[in-house]
């Protein structure tokens, strides 16, 4: 059973670069205002156990002009982060100490393509499994790219090999405090080699940029029979066990996978889902099974229950009855009316009746 963790990641910028700085022809007033601007970055895993960014800059631009933030942490100008290497809320900073003037900004991050297996640039570890000092051996490390570039403001993409995952979304700084999370949907947006590439590529479209005061987060875990039932109904012995948000009210046979086509019928797409990973002691010992979703926008939800994610093909068309065995993907259980409070972490386990045994 391969277990994946949740990532948070963030690229703070609270204090010092003004725009006129990057791009715009006169300094700013003694009346300008600044506001602190923080950006986090959270993913949903994909199929793999190492999926490496070398992320190169990061840059905002709006009708005055650019403002580049270098990400440089080592000599080979990037920074490296493994996206499945953070769990949940827990955070990773890529740029702090900037600040910046207010208004209405878009967004690009730039990072190193790669097309072949090389850890030094952006890449994928899959197929690894874990040694008794948790490090991973054996695997197929492939290169990693993103088919999206060009600047952003007449900032970025100067060098070769440079991809651009951009936020055409504009949004809004304020005086004061304001902390964003770019969520990386790679269940969605993380596609392994295929045709005659022998490289992995993430869509620049799987990335969406949410303002934290508008979020809160899931978690649960998920008990023993909810998840033998899952595995009896799906036979074979293959199993990846995952938890998909749904708009509120979707109902279980309503639940449908991740696609790029349309949805038939009464079917509903997935918002983004997140991996149910083992609860360990100290010794490494498993205790039960957890999920969790840091960042999600305050309303009102649906919870499905799979443990065949690793069969969810973005590219295609994988839900199925669990009766008819045409097709390896389906929902085994629903959670309904799971709301979501700024600020707060809402706890809902499969099932709700569910007491864990550190309760």
């Amino acid at each position: 059973m391969k277990q994946l963790k949740l990532t948070t990641l963030s690229i703070a910028i609270t204090a010092g670069i003004m725009l006129s700085g990057c791009g715009s022809d006169s300094d700013p007033s003694p009346e300008t205002e600044f506001g602190k601007f923080t950006l986090g970055v959270s993913d949903n895993p994909a199929d793999a156990n190492i999926v490496n960014i070398a992320f190169k800059q990061v840059v905002l631009k709006n009708s005055e002009g650019s403002i580049s933030f270098d990400v440089t942490v080592g000599e080979d100008g990037l920074q490296h982060v493994d996206l499945l290497g953070v769990q949940g809320q827990d955070v990773e900073t890529l740029v702090s100490g900037q600040s910046v003037v207010v208004g209405e900004y878009q967004m690009c991050i730039y990072m190193q393509n790669n097309e072949i297996s090389d850890t030094d640039s952006s890449y994928v570890l899959s197929g690894a499994t874990k040694d008794d000092n948790g490090e991973y051996v054996g695997g197929v490390v492939e290169g990693l790219v993103t088919n999206s570039n060009g600047s952003c403001g007449g900032v970025g993409a100067d060098e070769d090999n440079t991809g651009r995952l951009f936020f055409n979304k504009a949004f809004t700084i304020a005086a004061g405090n304001n902390a964003f999370v770019a969520e990386f949907n790679l269940s969605q947006g993380l596609q392994g080699p295929h045709g005659n590439k022998e490289y992995w590529t993430l869509k620049p479209t799987s990335v969406q940029l949410l303002n934290s005061a508008d979020v809160g987060a899931i978690t649960g875990q998920i008990s023993p029979e909810t998840m033998i039932n899952c595995e009896t109904n799906a036979g074979g012995s293959d199993f990846s066990p995952a938890v998909y948000l749904y708009p509120s009210a979707t109902a279980l046979e309503d639940m449908a996978d991740f696609r790029t086509g349309a949805n038939v019928l009464t079917q509903v797409a997935p918002i983004t889902s997140a991996r149910v990973n083992p609860i360990e002691d100290s010794e490494g010992n498993t205790l039960g099974y957890d999920y969790e979703f840091g960042f999600v926008v305050a309303d009102t939800y649906s919870l499905g229950y799979t443990c065949l994610a690793q069969n969810d093909d973005p590219e295609a068309a994988n839900i199925r009855d669990p009766q008819d065995g045409t097709a390896p993907f389906f929902i085994d259980s629903a959670e309904q009316e799971v709301s979501v409070v700024v600020d707060e972490t809402t706890t809902r386990h499969f099932p709700e009746s569910f007491v864990p045994s550190d309760s």
